[in-house]
């Protein structure tokens, strides 16, 4: 089983943040960035990083960075798009691609093998993960194979919805707990950001006394 590749996407313009890189944004002493990137390297066979303007901005994280591959901002499926296409291009032997958003601190430790193996499990052709009752197709499992038709959609159709473009595909979700936290919950405004970081400290400093759980 071919380990999938990593694309954490961070094109968006984040205007309800005040605009500017969501993702360089002060988390735990860190970057929102490095948070995503903690949880997010070890899972997968490389990692690639979807961002628009000067990639030396990012320079330390050591990662490719992929713009957009379409004019004017069309969103974050152009940045899946970039992804897969990269992938096809650069690394001939990668069948599959996930991708995760630059603002959801909570990723789960075992996301990428919960996902492929829910797909392989279904023999569905997607998967994306779920919580609370919600899907988010942002955060999900994508064949290399389907980047000709996700061109096509975007390019031809106007597409620019995720949802929309995953549900022409067999999917699969696959749902986690939100209790103590929800683990695919972002953060849109500054309030949110310091929210996050609030609860973040606070599992790690429950996590870390004596008789503790682990970290989610």
């Amino acid at each position: 089983m071919t380990v999938p590749a990593v694309l954490v996407l961070a094109g968006g313009r984040a205007m309800r943040m005040g605009g500017g890189d969501k993702a360089l944004r002060p988390f735990a002493a860190a970057k929102l960035l490095d948070q995503v990137l903690d949880r997010m390297v070890a899972q997968g066979s490389r990692t690639l990083l979807s961002a628009n303007g000067d990639p030396a901005r990012f320079a330390r994280f050591g990662l490719p960075v992929l713009s957009d591959p379409l004019p004017d901002h069309p969103g974050p499926l152009a940045g899946v798009l970039a992804g897969l296409e990269w992938l096809r291009d650069h690394a001939p032997a990668a069948t599959d691609l996930v991708t995760v958003p630059t603002d959801t601190p909570f990723l789960p430790l075992d996301l990428v093998a919960r996902l492929l193996a829910a797909r392989d499990g279904e023999h569905a052709e997607l998967a994306c993960a779920a919580s609370g009752g919600r899907l988010h197709p942002v955060i999900g499992l994508w064949p290399v194979r389907l980047a000709v038709a996700l061109r096509a959609a975007l390019e031809d159709e106007g597409l620019r919805r995720v949802g929309e473009f995953a549900a022409r595909f067999r999917r699969v979700s696959v749902a986690y707990e939100t209790d103590p936290v929800d683990p695919f919950v972002n953060v849109n405004t500054p309030l949110e950001l310091a929210e996050a970081e609030r609860v973040w400290l606070g599992v790690q400093s429950a996590s870390a006394s004596p008789g503790a759980g682990t970290t989610p």
